[in-house]
C-alpha cells in the first residue's frame, strides 16, 4: 500500500518500489492525497498436469501363463472369460469347402501328410472319396506314407512332380469331387522354396491351409504363419495339440492373421482331427500339461 500527494507521485513510487509489473489493484483518496494498493505480477507457473496412475497389469491366468505367449497377446486374452477373450481375439472357422482344392502346405514335418490321410478318411467315410494327390513326387520316398494311406482307403493317388504335373492331376478329377493335395515342406524364408511353392499354389488354383505342429516357440511360430499368410494361407490347421505341453505357438500364429480350423489330436486316421472352437481350445489351454496331475 502506498500513499502519496498526487497520483502520479504514488504511481512514481509503486514502479520504483515493485518494477513494471507491478499489479494495481485498487486506489482511494485519503487525508493528504492518495492510497493505492499493488501486488507483484508472478510468472505463471507451468501446470503441472500429474502423469494418469498406470493401470495395474493384469495378472495373466494361470492357464495361460504357462504357455509362453507374447505379452501382448497374453494380456489381451486375460480380459475376462478364457474362451469369451480366445473368440473376440483370434479367428475361427471351418475348413473352407471342397468346391476348389484343399492344399496343406507348411514346413517339413509338420504333419501335412498325416492331415491329409485323416480328411480322405472323414470323407471316404461320408460317402465322397476325394482325388488324392502328392506334390512331392520329386523327394526320394516322399510319396510311400500317402501311397500307404491311399491304399488302405482304396483311393488312387497322383503324383506330381511339377506346377505342370499338379495342374494335369486336378484337371482329372471328377465334377463336384474333393481333391486334397498333400504339399512338399516349404521354408518360407527361403525364396527359393517360397518361389517354388507359389508356382505350385497357382498351378493347383485351390485353398492352401496352413499346417503348424503345436509346441513350437511362440515368436518363431508367428513369423512362420506370417511368412506363408504372404504367399496366400488365411486358414490355419495345428497338429500334436494331443502331444504338446505348451500351445503359446499355435495361437501366436493365429494372432498373426489365420483362421483357426481344426486340429491334430491323435496319430489316428479316424477321429485324429477335430473342429476348433474358442470352447475347446480353451479348454485344452487349462488342462494340466502332460505328464502333471490335475489340482
Amino acid at each position: 500500500m502506498i500513499r502519496a500527494a498526487r497520483m502520479s507521485d504514488a504511481m512514481a513510487q509503486l514502479r520504483a518500489e515493485m518494477g513494471e509489473d507491478a499489479v494495481l489493484l485498487s486506489t482511494r483518496r485519503v487525508n493528504g492525497g492518495v492510497e493505492i494498493t499493488a501486488a507483484q505480477e508472478q510468472d505463471d507457473e507451468p501446470l503441472v498436469i500429474p502423469p494418469e496412475a498406470a493401470a495395474p497389469s493384469r495378472a495373466i491366468p494361470a492357464e495361460l501363463a504357462r504357455h509362453n505367449l507374447p505379452p501382448e497377446l497374453a494380456a489381451r486374452l486375460s480380459e475376462g472369460r478364457l474362451a469369451g477373450a480366445l473368440a473376440q481375439v483370434l479367428s475361427f472357422a471351418p475348413l473352407p469347402g471342397l468346391g476348389a482344392p484343399l492344399l496343406l502346405v507348411g514346413p517339413s514335418g509338420a504333419g501335412k501328410t498325416l492331415s491329409v490321410a485323416k480328411l480322405a478318411t472323414r470323407l471316404v467315410m461320408a460317402g465322397t472319396p476325394p482325388l488324392l494327390v502328392t506334390a512331392d513326387g520329386r523327394r526320394a520316398g516322399a510319396t510311400e506314407q500317402i501311397a500307404a494311406y491311399a491304399r488302405v482307403l482304396g483311393l488312387p493317388l497322383a503324383v506330381a512332380s511339377g506346377p505342370a504335373a499338379l495342374g494335369k492331376a486336378l484337371g482329372r478329377r471328377a465334377e463336384r469331387q474333393p481333391a486334397l493335395v498333400d504339399m512338399p515342406g516349404c521354408d518360407p524364408f527361403s525364396p527359393a522354396s517360397a518361389r517354388s511353392l507359389a508356382a505350385l499354389l497357382a498351378a493347383a488354383q485351390g485353398t492352401p491351409v496352413l499346417v503348424l505342429p503345436a509346441g513350437m516357440d511362440a515368436e518363431e511360430a508367428a513369423e512362420t504363419a506370417h511368412a506363408f499368410r504372404l504367399l496366400g494361407c488365411r486358414h490355419l490347421l495345428p497338429t500334436r495339440l494331443d502331444a504338446a505341453r505348451r500351445l503359446g505357438g499355435v495361437l501366436a500364429a493365429a494372432a498373426a492373421g489365420l483362421a483357426l480350423t481344426e486340429a491334430g489330436i491323435g496319430q489316428d486316421a479316424v477321429g485324429g482331427l477335430e473342429p476348433l472352437t474358442p470352447e475347446r481350445l480353451a479348454a485344452r489351454l487349462a488342462a494340466p500339461a502332460n505328464g502333471e496331475n490335475a489340482p
